[in-house]
């Protein structure tokens, strides 16, 4: 496995200590801190309680990530979503790919390959991957409103690389 420096701009205020990439301030945590405050939520609300309020949260972050790294970066349309996946890949979370995307219908498929959640839980018969899910349907409103649409969309996880016969993970948007 070759290791290379992070491919994305990180810069550091020497009198706060706050870390920013491209727009926008970020958090520097191990893994195994962030998967293990998340199992130990998933274990006393549940994880379809857990879920819901992910997906909640995950959409209104995606939405503001996407309209202001548009702005930062001058991007618009599709190439806002490719950012979004190629960003979320480079800080760690997993590699996400997207399958298809077409805005006119509000659709898109997204693979992820070494999901962060999946390296902790391993195989467990279930998805562990929810916490990405309302982040796909925000990204693609952002996107579609950004437009002038209407559409507006629903994210949905089909299956993660956490049940057995799967690898990797897949995730579906749709319009509502």
């Amino acid at each position: 496995m070759a290791k290379i420096a992070p491919q994305l701009p990180i810069e550091v205020d020497s009198e706060t200590g706050i870390w920013t990439s491209d727009a926008l301030p970020m958090l520097y945590v191990p893994r195994h801190f962030f998967v293990n405050n998340h199992m130990g939520i998933e274990e006393v609300l549940g994880a379809e309680a857990y879920a819901e309020i992910l997906y909640k949260a995950g959409y209104k972050s995606a939405w503001h990530w996407c309209e202001k790294e548009a702005e930062c970066h001058g991007l618009e349309g599709v190439a806002v979503f490719e950012h979004y996946m190629k960003r979320l890949s480079q800080r760690g979370w997993g590699l996400f790919k997207i399958q298809d995307i077409d805005l006119d219908k509000g659709t898109a498929s997204v693979k992820l390959e070494h999901s962060a959640f999946v390296y902790v839980y391993g195989k467990v018969g279930r998805k562990v991957d929810y916490m990405f899910t309302g982040w796909f349907a925000g990204a693609m409103d952002q996107i579609l409103a950004a437009r002038g649409s209407k559409i507006r969309t629903v994210a949905e996880q089909v299956y993660g690389g956490s049940e057995e016969g799967h690898d990797d993970g897949l995730f579906t948007v749709k319009p509502l």
